[in-house]
């Protein structure tokens, strides 16, 4: 596990932290669609991305889903530190959107490493300044952008993350991601078609140009 931290956490923590990390943190896999965390769930262990991606969706009362970023590789997510330093229960969905290797940090190493790792300090307070520059823009585009502009932003951030032309989701999860209709996201999915960006196929996007 030394090996893995070395390689995605080597320019940002000191060999002494990587080293503790070792001691205390376990290794885990999950494959695509695997739930990480849960809503109203305590969260025990902070991830730290190795390879793969995870995304994080919030649901309102009516159980409909909005998907508010993905964590990647060398990544982690702040809602999760927020509820591992206040010992509170997660307001988010955290679900592996790639196969994905994590390594898993007991929580109550987060504070003691807040005042004896500058670089650990440094790491958490990026984290919230990312995410918080990620929420702003998930904002932003739910307040100013028409649906058929977030759908070309979703289908755009997807490709970036997955490195793959081919989008393995459905029109239905689409919709859920985006708190939409299957009805809306598959006339603008046809749109995008008949304008040659992207082709259709059983569950399944090929993006041809975006």
């Amino acid at each position: 596990m030394l090996a893995e931290l070395q390689e995605k956490y080597a320019h940002l923590f000191e060999d002494e932290l990587l080293e503790e990390m070792n001691q205390v943190a376990t290794f885990k896999e999950i494959k695509a669609g695997d739930k990480l965390i849960d809503f109203g769930a305590y969260v025990r262990s902070l991830p730290l991305i190795v390879s793969g991606a995870i995304k994080v969706l919030r649901e309102d009362e009516n159980g409909d889903e909005l998907l508010l970023y993905f964590i990647e590789a060398g990544e982690t997510c702040a809602m999760t530190m927020t509820c591992c330093l206040g010992n509170t229960k997660s307001e988010v969905r955290a679900i592996a959107e790639l196969d994905s290797k994590l390594i898993m940090l007991p929580v109550q190493k987060m504070e003691e490493w807040m005042g004896k790792y500058k670089s650990w300090r440094n790491f958490v307070l990026n984290s919230y300044q990312a995410r918080m520059t990620e929420l702003l823009n998930t904002i932003d585009k739910i307040a100013f952008l028409k649906m058929d502009e977030r759908l070309l932003n979703y289908l755009e951030e997807k490709v970036k993350v997955s490195k793959d032309k081919f989008i393995n989701s459905t029109h239905q999860e689409i919709a859920y991601e985006l708190n939409t209709s299957r009805v809306v996201i598959s006339r603008l999915l046809k749109r995008l078609e008949n304008d040659g960006l992207i082709e259709l196929q059983r569950n399944r996007i090929k993006v041809l140009a975006l």
